[in-house]
């Protein structure tokens, strides 16, 4: 790390914790702290990135928490399928899966009452 000071949440951010167990490791390791300045509350700190903190840091890195991929579902229609499937009894399940194997979803469509076009 470059810089000599650094907010709970910079260095999350440089480091893939988060801010929370950096805060934490504040306190536990008694790290170097200063006030930042203009902010209200008088709760916000800048960090000491000296030594203890590398060392401590570079020690703690296999523990990093691996960084969440989230993306969202484009198709809507998948998920409510899905989730009505996982609602149903057994039996309800294999019943819609003997007709979809019996009439394909052209079946289903038609008793449905959904026109294919």
């Amino acid at each position: 790390m470059k810089q000599e000071w650094l907010t709970p949440e910079e260095l999350a951010r440089a480091t893939g914790y988060s801010r929370q167990t950096i805060n934490k490791w504040i306190k536990r390791e008694r790290w170097t702290t200063i006030p930042k300045h203009g902010v209200q509350g008088g709760k916000a700190r800048l960090i000491h990135i000296d030594e203890r903190v590398k060392t401590f840091l570079n020690a703690t890195h296999h523990a990093a928490e691996p960084t969440a991929t989230y993306r969202v579902n484009q198709n809507p229609l998948s998920t409510l399928l899905i989730t009505s499937v996982q609602q149903m009894t057994q039996k309800e399940r294999e019943k819609l899966a003997a007709l979809l194997v019996r009439e394909g979803v052209r079946g289903l469509l038609q008793r449905l009452g959904i026109d294919g076009e």
